[in-house]
């Protein structure tokens, strides 16, 4: 049934209070073993519940498993976290996606601890004045955590509610009609567990393609499966084309051994991690630097050669596309340049992102190699 805005809540024939006992049915005996979650009978640990749901926006289950094992072996409690360095917690992050999370990840751990004595607040109000922590995190924490009556809504509750109720507007427009429906099933009794049903749910049977709507608890009442568009819903609005950019990074040795990084600033795409130097990351259509402004771009005036190949990456957002050229700095300029001169050996163990371990890769793979343009300046 198509759904009309037409100023009141979009018609429907599903039954509430149907859907929430034979949704919590159907958990009680298909729930899944997940490490961060309680067993039944168990009582949740907040802690857990709230790493979790850190790690796993916009990650997969399967990927923040390993994570949240090395997190929690590591830093067992907030108030472990909350004591860790920064670069320990960014370095163990590499992987997850944005830096910025692992940042708030520390600095809310430090809130908890700080404010509230290491006790995660209950309610969704004051969960929200933690840093990292948004309408969606609250009310997971405030519902799976301490039982708290909440309307949890992620990917997949936004995909199980939108086939219940046939919401056909397309996505993100169509997001607060899927929350208001949404909010029209949330119980007063087992509201966290009814909000991880509504997540299982998505995850392996109301899943995006091929629907199995044969195994849903909730296909009698499922509107879009009446209409015959399960498998269409939620629609969502095209996806304009990802822009590219580029830039030139910079691989600067010392007679030692060593690799000049620098800590990016806080604020901004991957704030506060360790790079190597580049030049900033510009629009394909932008305007290429002329060479002595490149020149001036690069951390030392030294001789560099263009490396073979290039280096690609795929943010959010843009792709990224890097020609990385090298150079030797010679010791008495060591302490000419502003930055850290990192053990090559050690890479491993700086707080480098994703994008600038694929640079370091590509410098060591090709670094005895001659560039095709040979040197650049001097």
């Amino acid at each position: 049934m198509k759904n009309e805005q037409t100023g009141g809540k979009p018609a429907s024939r599903v039954d509430p209070q149907r859907i929430r006992a034979d949704l919590l049915a159907w958990y009680d005996v298909h729930r899944r073993d997940l490490p961060w979650r309680a067993k039944a009978g168990e009582t949740p640990d907040p802690y857990r519940i709230w790493l979790s749901e850190i790690m796993l926006q916009q990650t997969t289950v399967a990927t923040v498993g390993p994570y949240f094992a090395a997190f929690t072996n590591r830093w067992p409690t907030v108030h472990d976290l909350a004591a860790a360095a920064l670069d320990d917690v960014l370095h163990a992050w590499a992987g997850l996606g944005y830096y910025a999370r692992a940042r708030n990840l520390h600095r809310c751990a430090q809130a908890v601890v700080a404010q509230f004595a290491g006790r995660f607040p209950e309610d969704e109000d004051t969960l929200k004045t933690l840093p990292g922590i948004g309408d969606y995190t609250a009310a997971a924490i405030a519902a799976i955590a301490f039982g708290r009556k909440a309307t949890v809504v992620d990917g997949n509750v936004e995909r199980v509610t939108a086939r219940l109720f046939a919401i056909d507007q397309p996505l993100p427009e169509g997001k607060p009609w899927i929350r208001a429906m949404a909010a029209t099933l949330t119980p007063d009794y087992r509201p966290g567990d009814f909000a991880q049903a509504m997540m299982d749910l998505g995850a392996g049977v109301c899943v995006p393609r091929n629907p199995q709507c044969g195994r849903c608890p909730l296909s009698g009442q499922c509107e879009a499966l009446a209409a015959g568009l399960a498998g269409e819903l939620p629609r969502r609005a095209p996806r304009k084309a990802r822009p590219e950019r580029r830039g030139i990074a910079f691989w600067l040795q010392s007679p030692d051994g060593r690799v000049l990084l620098r800590r990016r600033p806080e604020n901004g795409l991957l704030g506060g991690m360790m790079e190597i130097p580049s030049t900033p990351w510009a629009e394909n259509d932008a305007r290429p630097p002329a060479m002595q402004d490149l020149a001036r771009l690069a951390p030392l005036d030294v001789s560099w050669r263009v490396l073979p190949g290039r280096v690609r990456h795929v943010f959010t957002h843009f792709s990224l596309e890097l020609e990385v050229w090298a150079g030797r700095a010679e010791a008495g300029q060591l302490d000419q340049v502003w930055g850290i001169w990192w053990p090559i050996g050690d890479l491993d163990q700086a707080a480098l992102p994703s994008v600038m371990r694929k640079i370091c890769a590509h410098a060591r793979a090709h670094g005895d190699e001659g560039g095709a343009a040979g040197p650049l300046f001097a």
